[in-house]
């Protein structure tokens, strides 16, 4: 195989150029490529567990799917990942997957030592490990019979999940929620149990535009030949997070586009990799907020520390959360600086944020709901300044919310929806308030708690009035307690030391 030319010294016009030269998988590489996987499948597939018995049962192989860069249409000549994932009749749960994993494993080991002369290849067989955790695959190293390449493979056992639950299920189509609600129940570290939505995985990046995977290819070679080999010995976040912050460039930059320049894309990228502390990326084309128990644990989630990056198929697994991200930094930031990331117009660069806009809906008394979409980055201040132009309000504008089982929270017009760690659709309530008035906000037995505008001189008993105003209780039925005990009617606010934005607790009289 020739030389690659270095990738920095390419001009960025001469990219295309580069990639179907350079990168671009040759057909005899493909074509062995292929050859090698379905040896090594249809051995797994039809002759692995062909009449053993194993955790007391005879094991079947449900189906074999191809994953890694060759199964997603992302191979690079002479470098290509191929994983071969099984399906298997014997586990019928995560849990119970996650138990028996490493049994299958050593099967699998050794009946490929005993048998890998019979698949027409070199083949060495390696567990991998990851840190002191129990194996969930096998690394298998095939030699190559038309070059001095290695073919890497990694064999994963998987729960049968989708096809359990659902049967055929379309790729296009979300899955139950119930699946999502086993695996989060399941308690796995992240990510532990993603083979088993590697068909996801897989055509969330197989569906796209020829463009966009040569672009993958680009990032992806990128990643292998600069930062891994700067970097050896060294963790660093997996491949598919540049593949999953690829994706979304293009969809922020092109509004998904077939059509983009290939150096303007690679410049949006390392863009985003420079500035990775502030990346909170998610799609919700699998799962959504639908589910209480999903919602609850996309929303945790998303409080995590950044750069979240959450795999479409699988909510647990962050693949944010890896170690390395300064070093991927401080390599996309000294890529671009030389000839491939030099673009012909600045102009037409992409408009990469790290966030998508998030819907919220803004409710307030006696006004229309309003829906608004807001940069998580903004300030807040410019979420307060459109409200007040739809609504023509003059007073001060107090935003709050609350979280599910959390205390409501007065929002900063200084601060943004980010520094709240709010990066999914959220519903606040807006209060308008004249001084001297003051807000307070009121919590009912359920722990939903609603704002109030009222002067500090202003006696409970007025408070108990505007409570039954906007529908609640009437006056002789509430009970308000601060701090376990219970307020006098006839004393004001300022009298019983009431602040801004303290809450009252409102239960009802027995």
């Amino acid at each position: 195989m020739d030389p690659i030319p270095d990738l920095y010294e390419t001009p960025g016009d001469r990219l295309d150029y580069f990639l179907e030269h350079c990168l671009q998988p040759e057909r005899d590489w493909k074509e062995e490529g292929q050859d090698a996987w379905d040896r090594i499948a249809g051995f797994l597939r039809d002759q692995c567990f062909h009449g053993a018995s194993l955790l007391g049962q005879e094991i079947k192989v449900l189906k074999v799917v191809k994953g890694g860069s060759s199964g997603k249409g992302t191979t690079l000549n002479h470098r290509s990942d191929q994983d071969v994932v099984l399906f298997l009749s014997c586990f019928s749960s995560f849990k119970h997957q996650a138990r028996n994993r490493e049994s299958i494993i050593n099967f699998i080991e050794s009946k490929l030592l005993h048998c890998r002369k019979s698949l027409a290849y070199n083949i060495t067989v390696v567990k991998h490990r990851e840190g002191n955790r129990i194996p969930r695959s096998l690394t298998l190293k095939v030699q190559s019979r038309k070059s001095d390449d290695i073919i890497p493979m990694d064999v994963l056992p998987a729960y049968d999940v989708l096809g359990k639950s659902s049967g055929n299920l379309s790729r296009d189509v979300k899955p139950d929620p119930e699946i999502y609600e086993e695996l989060i129940k399941s308690r796995g570290y992240p990510g532990e149990f993603s083979p088993s939505f590697t068909e996801l995985q897989r055509h969330f990046v197989k569906s796209r535009p020829v463009k966009l995977k040569n672009l993958l290819r680009l990032v992806k070679f990128w990643y292998m030949q600069y930062l891994r080999r700067k970097n050896r010995g060294v963790t660093l976040p997996p491949k598919y997070s540049l593949e999953l912050l690829t994706i979304y460039a293009w969809e922020m930059g092109t509004d998904s586009s077939e059509s983009f320049d290939l150096d303007e894309g690679f410049v949006a990228v390392m863009k985003l990799l420079r500035d990775y502390q502030n990346i909170c990326v998610y799609w919700t084309k699998y799962y959504d907020f639908q589910n209480q128990t999903v919602r609850d644990f996309l929303k945790a989630q998303l409080r995590g520390d950044r750069p979240i990056i959450l795999d479409p198929a699988d909510p647990t697994n962050n693949l944010g959360s890896r170690n390395g991200w300064d070093l991927v930094a401080r390599e996309a930031s000294y890529c671009l600086r030389q000839a491939c990331c030099w673009t012909q117009d600045p102009r037409g660069s992409w408009d990469v944020r790290p966030a998508r806009n998030i819907q919220v809906t803004v409710k307030q008394r006696e006004k229309e709901t309003l829906r608004l979409w807001v940069d998580p980055y903004s300030p807040i201040r410019e979420m307060k300044a459109e409200i007040r132009r739809i609504n023509g309000t003059s007073g001060e504008l107090r935003i709050s919310f609350q979280e599910p089982q959390g205390e409501r929270q007065l929002l900063s017009s200084q601060k943004t929806l980010s520094d709240y760690r709010i990066f999914s659709k959220v519903t606040v309530r807006v209060l308008e308030t004249f001084s001297p008035e003051i807000q307070v906000f009121v919590k009912d037995s359920s722990g939903q708690s609603k704002p109030y505008a009222i002067c500090p001189d202003d006696t409970i008993h007025y408070l108990k009035t505007i409570i039954e105003d906007a529908g609640g209780p009437r006056i002789e039925d509430q009970v308000l307690m601060l701090k376990d005990e219970e307020l006098e009617d006839d004393c004001s606010l300022s009298e019983l030391q009431i602040k801004d934005c303290d809450t009252i607790q409102l239960s009802r009289a027995v």
